[in-house]
């Protein structure tokens, strides 16, 4: 029986921003390790790169070592509850005894342990920035330094040249007022995405290509992802229709307005997080109760979800760009205000991804999102994004 508890999976990234590990948790005081079983038995986790750890709270009894192997990394909090001292004592003993990867969950109440003490620390980007100088460079020498409530660019930038070999991504949603003009201008951007909601015919969207041949190149690279993986490589925007079919195409597009215009070879954190939203929103909106009323529910979702970080791609207020997106109401709605079953859905996603996690989990409940199903789509939309990596 699906254990009723909901676990929020996040994307790690890489000194090279790449989904480089996975971190699991819990809304607080939520710990169950039959949920923690049913990611174990989830098919979708061996779809992930093998290599990329994955963080697990500590919760004795639970079979994610045995499911993950060596991708495993049970973390310890630094002050359990009275009640848990003595089983996490025990249950971190065994692991160290068949060297299972442990971690430690640092917090400003403990003093950090020894270097070496552990294979990975934990630890807030506020926390570690209190620190003395050079305290991370020493930990860093034998125990992984991973930086969680990264929540600007400048804590992204510090935690980077401050040995943390992985780091959370909060600052993805935060502006930047780097004063720089993107490539493509933001009247042109906003033409293509008006066409693209208003659901244009092929010669106007071809139209666009022909004004701005980068779009057209950025276009190829993307749809020739590992995520589609083509037979042969999709050579013109004629040929993308005929093998994609407009509905899939239109995916494309949407995500293509978060590809680097420059089309840089590095990994585009902003483009993959759009796509898992779009992807996670698609999957849970039949799963609503009640069901929004939409035209085609799944595309509208898959809409709302990447179009939710168009802000933070444009540097304008959502109000804004809505005056100038022809967007239907369930979609205009639900990305102006929140409202409907997919404004709430898109709420519940966000506030998981600020680490609001009993918010998220009672709005999830509230909307029948039932924890298998919320944990599959996770999986699904994560699995899918994180191959989504244009080629040359």
């Amino acid at each position: 029986m699906p254990s009723s508890e909901l676990l929020f999976i996040y994307p790690l990234l890489g000194p090279d921003d790449s989904w480089s590990g996975y971190r699991v948790e819990f809304a607080p005081g939520q710990n169950n390790r039959e949920a923690l079983n049913q990611l174990c038995d989830a098919p979708l986790v061996s779809q992930f790169d093998q290599r990329h750890p994955w963080f697990i709270p500590a919760l004795p009894g639970s079979r994610i070592e045995s499911a993950l192997g060596e991708r495993a990394v049970t973390v310890f909090p630094a002050l359990p509850g009275p009640l848990e001292i003595e089983a996490m004592k025990q249950y971190e003993a065994s692991l160290r005894q068949t060297r299972c990867k442990v971690a430690l969950l640092a917090t400003p109440e403990i003093k950090l342990p020894g270097t070496g003490a552990w294979d990975y620390l934990l630890i807030s980007a506020s926390h570690a920035r209190s620190l003395p100088p050079y305290a991370l460079l020493g930990m860093a020498s034998r125990t992984v330094v991973v930086a969680k409530d990264v929540h600007s660019h400048n804590d992204r930038d510090w935690v980077l040249n401050n040995a943390c070999t992985l780091s959370t991504s909060e600052f993805l949603q935060s502006r930047q007022n780097t004063g720089k003009k993107a490539d493509m201008s933001r009247i042109k951007l906003l033409e293509m995405l008006t066409l693209i909601a208003d659901d244009a015919d092929t010669g106007k969207l071809e139209a666009i290509f022909r004004q701005e041949p980068k779009l057209s190149y950025s276009l190829l690279r993307l749809v020739n992802s590992a995520a589609i993986a083509p037979r042969n490589p999709i050579t013109s925007f004629a040929q993308a229709i005929n093998l994609l079919g407009r509905r899939q195409l239109q995916r494309w597009l949407q995500l293509l307005v978060y590809a680097d215009p420059n089309n840089s070879q590095r990994p585009n954190p902003l483009l993959q997080k759009a796509a898992a939203r779009g992807r996670q929103l698609e999957i849970l909106a039949s799963h609503l109760s009640p069901s929004p009323e939409a035209e085609c529910l799944e595309d509208a979702a898959f809409m709302v979800g990447t179009f939710s970080l168009l802000d933070v791609l444009l540097n304008m207020s959502t109000k804004e760009i809505l005056q100038q997106l022809p967007l239907a109401p369930v979609v205009n709605d639900a990305l102006a205000e929140h409202a409907g079953g997919l404004g709430k859905l898109l709420g519940a996603i966000e506030a998981a991804e600020a680490g609001e996690l009993k918010l998220a989990a009672s709005t999830m409940k509230e909307l029948g999102i039932k924890s298998d199903i919320y944990c599959d789509a996770q999986l699904a939309s994560y699995s899918w994004a994180a191959k989504i990596r244009p080629t040359a």
